[in-house]
């Protein structure tokens, strides 16, 4: 079994428009809802082996925040830059390069491209909102088949649910 859990950064700030995109930050709903988010994961028993995020800091942010409420250690999660302004085939191109030793992968990053992922993997999922967490479990031995095979369960959890 392979889980894949996909992480829309929470809500940024567009308050100082002089930033690149890259360097916006979370909001204080963001600043919130991250950690609410990571609670709501370790309640479920979530344990990612492997941790990677985008580059961006509203991405790095809400990675740091749910790691700490999962215990996972802040120096061991991986920036990815392919997460960051990539398409959904590049997200799946991760994915699928996954060590088959990992069984738990969070991937933290954006949309367009998560959500456009997470519909792809699961119909059921149509919208991933800011702070929304999408996870799928599939049953395979290698992240190679992530996209080839149906999940056996999808679930979607987001601030406001």
């Amino acid at each position: 079994m392979k889980t894949l859990i996909l992480v829309r950064h929470a809500k940024s700030s567009r308050d100082d428009p002089s930033l690149p995109d890259r360097d916006r930050p979370l909001d204080d709903r963001g600043r919130l809802d991250a950690p609410k988010m990571g609670k709501r994961l370790a309640k479920r028993g979530v344990k990612p082996a492997l941790l990677l995020t985008s580059p961006a800091l509203r991405a790095l942010t809400t990675a740091q925040l749910v790691a700490e409420e999962l215990g996972y250690k802040r120096k061991d999660i991986v920036v990815e830059d392919r997460l960051y302004a990539g398409s959904s085939d590049d997200l799946l191109d991760v994915i699928r390069a996954l060590d088959k030793k990992l069984d738990c992968v969070m991937l933290v990053g954006h949309n367009p491209e998560f959500t456009d992922l997470a519909n792809r993997l699961s119909s059921e999922i149509i919208d991933m909102p800011t702070g929304a967490v999408a996870e799928f479990d599939f049953e395979t031995k290698a992240w190679s088949d992530v996209g080839a095979v149906d999940p056996a369960k999808a679930l979607l959890d987001y601030p406001k649910k």
